[in-house]
C-alpha cells in the first residue's frame, strides 16, 4: 500500500475512534442526565457524581440549586404557617389570661366548695394560657430569623469561642468537646452569633444524647466549599427520626421544643448554605455545615 494510503486509513481510524468515543461519552452523559431526571421527579436528592468531568460537575451543581430552591420553598411554606397560627393563637389566648387573671383577683371565696372551685378553676385557665402564651413565642422565632450581619471569621477562633462557652455544660455531663482542622488559616464570611448558636445547639444535642467525645472539624472540599463537622458518640437518631430531624416542632425529647434544629437549616440557609445529618449509627452522628 502506498504512503499515502496507509496515512489516509490511519487518519479515518483516527476520526473513527474519535467518533466512537465521543458517541460512548455522550451515551454515559445522556444517562447520568436521566438518572438524575428520574431523582428528581422521585424526590430523592441524596445522589453525586464524582468530580471527574465538567459535566458532572455541572449535574452536580444543577442538583444542588434544585435542592436549595427546594428546602427554601419548604421553610417559606413553615414560616407562612407558623406566622397564621401564632398570630390566630395569640389573639385568641391574650384575651382569656388577661380575663382569667382579673376575675382570680378580683371574685370573693365565701365559704362553701362551690366558689372556692370557681376561684381555683380561673387560677387554672391563667396558668394555662400563660403557658401557652409562652409556648407560642418560643416558636415566634422560626418566623423571625434576623438576616445575618456576616464578617469574615477565622473558623478556629469560632470553634475555640464556643467551646469556651459551653465548656462548663460539658464538663458536667463529663464529655470534652474538641476541634481541629484539616488545613490552617480557614476563612468564612458570616454571622458570629448565628453561626455560633448553631453549633451549640448541636453541641447541647449531643450532651443529651449521653455524648462523651464531641469534635468540631473543618475543611476545604474540591468545590472549594467549607465544611464544618460536629460528630459525637451519644445515642444515634433512630432512621425513622432522621428524616424528620429538620421538621419543625419534631422532636424525641420529652421536654424538646423541637425547633432547634430547624432553626439551625434556616440559620444556614440565609447564609446560602446547607445544614445536614451526614450520617448517624451506634459509632457517630454528624452533622455537617456547608459554606458556599
Amino acid at each position: 500500500m502506498p504512503v499515502w494510503g496507509v496515512i489516509l486509513t490511519a487518519v479515518l481510524v483516527s476520526v473513527v475512534a474519535a467518533l466512537l468515543a465521543g458517541l460512548y461519552v455522550r451515551e454515559k452523559d445522556r444517562k447520568k442526565l436521566s438518572y438524575m431526571l428520574d431523582a428528581f421527579e422521585d424526590g430523592e436528592y441524596n445522589f453525586r457524581f464524582a468530580d471527574k468531568s465538567s459535566f458532572n460537575r455541572t449535574l452536580n451543581r444543577i442538583k444542588w440549586i434544585v435542592d436549595r430552591r427546594r428546602q427554601q420553598n419548604e421553610q417559606e411554606s413553615w414560616t407562612k404557617l407558623i406566622r397564621v397560627l401564632t398570630h390566630e393563637i395569640m389573639n385568641t389566648v391574650s384575651p382569656i389570661a388577661s380575663l382569667s387573671d382579673a376575675l382570680s383577683r378580683y371574685v370573693e371565696v365565701p365559704e362553701g366548695q362551690g366558689s372556692v372551685d370557681v376561684k381555683a378553676g380561673l387560677e387554672t385557665i391563667s396558668t394555662s394560657s400563660r403557658n401557652l402564651i409562652k409556648f407560642v413565642e418560643s416558636y415566634r422565632e422560626l418566623a423571625g430569623v434576623a438576616r445575618p450581619v456576616k464578617k469574615a471569621l477565622m473558623v478556629d477562633a469560632l470553634a475555640a469561642g464556643v467551646i469556651e462557652l459551653i465548656r462548663e455544660q460539658c464538663s458536667e455531663a463529663g464529655a470534652v468537646c474538641t476541634y481541629s482542622a484539616a488545613v490552617e488559616d480557614i476563612l468564612i464570611y458570616a454571622d458570629e452569633a448565628q453561626i455560633s448558636r448553631i453549633l451549640i445547639n448541636l453541641i447541647k444535642n449531643a450532651l443529651q444524647a449521653g455524648a462523651r467525645n464531641i469534635s468540631i472539624t473543618a475543611s476545604i472540599d474540591s468545590q472549594q466549599q467549607t465544611l464544618i463537622r460536629v460528630s459525637n458518640d451519644g445515642a444515634p437518631i433512630s432512621p425513622e427520626s432522621q428524616d424528620q430531624v429538620f421538621i419543625p416542632f419534631f422532636t424525641t425529647k420529652k421536654e424538646g421544643s423541637g425547633i432547634g434544629l430547624s432553626l439551625s437549616r434556616q440559620i444556614m440557609r440565609a447564609h446560602n448554605g446547607l445544614l445536614d445529618l451526614t450520617g448517624s449509627n451506634a459509632e457517630r452522628t454528624e452533622f455537617t455545615l456547608t459554606f458556599k
